[in-house]
C-alpha cells in the first residue's frame, strides 16, 4: 500500500519555482528521507501534503484520500511536526494536547495523552503553561501535538533542530517504535548522519526537483572505497597522487588533502609515495563514505 503519493507536483510563488514536477510513492510502513539544502522544496512540499498549500499541477493522496478533494480523510491520517515553534500560550500541556484531539473530532483521549507525553518525558510539565516551557520542551509537544490522533502517516519537519541530545534519544526511540509498529514516517533534517541511521529510503531535493532516490545503502554505494584524509608538513602531495584528491581546490589550498581509496590494501602505497616525495605526515584518518560524502556529490557542492 501506499501511504503518500506523489504526482507531478509544480508550484510557483512568483518568478520562483518551488517545485519543479515531483513524483514520489512512500510506501506504508517507510522510514522515509527527503533531503535538500535550503530553498531545495522541502518545506514547500510538506504544505502542500498537508493541506497548508496548494499546488499549482499535480496531485498529492495520502492513503489513497486526495489532500485537495478529500481533505478531511486525507488530515486525518497525517500528523505534522512543523519547524516553527507555534503553541497557545494562555494553556497547559495537557489542555493543549486535549484541544488537538478535539480538532480531529477524539474525545476521551487521556490514555493516549498520559503514554505520548510519558514517552517524550512531558509528564512532569503536563500541567504547565505552554508559555513556561523551554525550546526543548515546547518541540516535545509540537510533536505530542502531531501523535494525538494515532495518524498513520507522520511527517517530521526538521524536528531535531537546535535541541539537545536528550531529545533526540527520546524523540527517535519513540519514533523508532512506532515505525516498527506499522506507522509512515517522514523526515527533512539537516542532520545528515540521523537521515543516514533511521531513513530506509531517500529522495533528494535540489532547486524544486528530485534528483537522487535509492535505498540509503544503495545511495552510499555509488561512492565507492574510503577516503584517506592526510595532513602533511614540510611538503606537498605528489603530482601523482593529484588525480585521487577527491576535492580539488585542496591542492590550492595547502597541506590537507582528501585521498580516494577504493581497497584498504592500496593505503600503503599512497603513505610510501608521500614518504618517498620528502613530505612528512603530521596526521591520518581513514573514513568510510557516508550519506553525507553521497549528499555533496549529488548537490554539487550545495550546502
Amino acid at each position: 500500500m501506499t501511504a503518500i503519493h506523489i504526482d507531478n507536483v509544480k508550484k510557483r510563488y512568483g518568478s520562483l519555482q518551488a517545485l519543479g514536477g515531483v513524483s514520489l510513492k512512500i510506501g506504508a510502513g517507510e522510514f522515509f528521507g527527503l533531503l535538500g539544502p535550503n530553498g531545495a522544496g522541502k518545506t514547500t512540499l510538506i504544505s502542500i501534503i498537508a493541506g497548508l498549500a496548494r499546488a499549482d499541477e499535480g496531485t498529492v493522496a495520502i492513503q489513497g484520500h486526495d489532500v485537495v478533494t478529500d481533505y478531511r480523510s486525507a488530515r486525518q491520517c497525517l500528523g505534522v511536526v512543523p519547524q516553527e515553534l507555534v503553541f497557545d500560550p494562555f494553556f497547559t500541556v495537557r489542555e493543549t494536547l486535549r484541544m488537538q484531539s478535539g480538532y480531529f473530532g477524539i474525545r476521551n483521549n487521556d490514555a493516549w495523552i498520559d503514554e505520548v507525553m510519558h514517552h517524550l518525558d512531558l509528564t512532569a510539565k503536563a500541567d504547565s503553561n505552554m508559555r513556561s516551557l523551554s525550546g526543548g520542551m515546547k518541540r516535545r509537544v509540537l510533536v505530542a501535538q502531531a501523535l494525538v490522533h494515532k495518524p498513520p502517516v507522520i511527517m517530521l519537519d526538521e524536528p531535531t533542530a537546535g535541541v539537545d541530545v536528550e531529545l533526540r534519544q527520546t524523540l527517535w526511540n519513540f519514533i523508532g517504535r512506532l515505525n516498527r509498529e506499522g506507522h509512515t514516517v517522514v523526515l527533512t533534517t539537516h542532520y545528515l548522519e540521523e537521515a543516514q541511521a533511521l531513513c530506509s529510503r531517500i529522495a533528494m531535493l535540489k532547486a524544486g526537483r528530485v534528483v537522487a532516490l535509492d535505498s540509503t545503502a544503495a545511495l552510499i554505494g555509488r561512492i565507492s572505497g574510503s577516503q584517506l584524509v592526510v595532513k602533511l608538513s614540510g611538503g606537498k602531495l605528489p603530482s601523482s597522487l593529484h588525480a585521487l584528491v577527491s576535492h580539488p581546490d585542496e591542492l590550492l589550498a595547502g597541506d590537507k588533502y582528501t585521498i580516494r581509496v577504493n581497497h584498504h590494501d592500496e593505503v600503503e602505497g599512497i603513505l610510501a609515495t608521500i614518504r618517498d616525495s620528502g613530505a612528512k605526515l603530521e596526521d591520518l584518518q581513514l573514513h568510510q563514505a557516508d550519506l553525507e560524502d553521497v549528499f555533496m556529490q549529488v548537490m554539487g557542492g550545495d550546502k
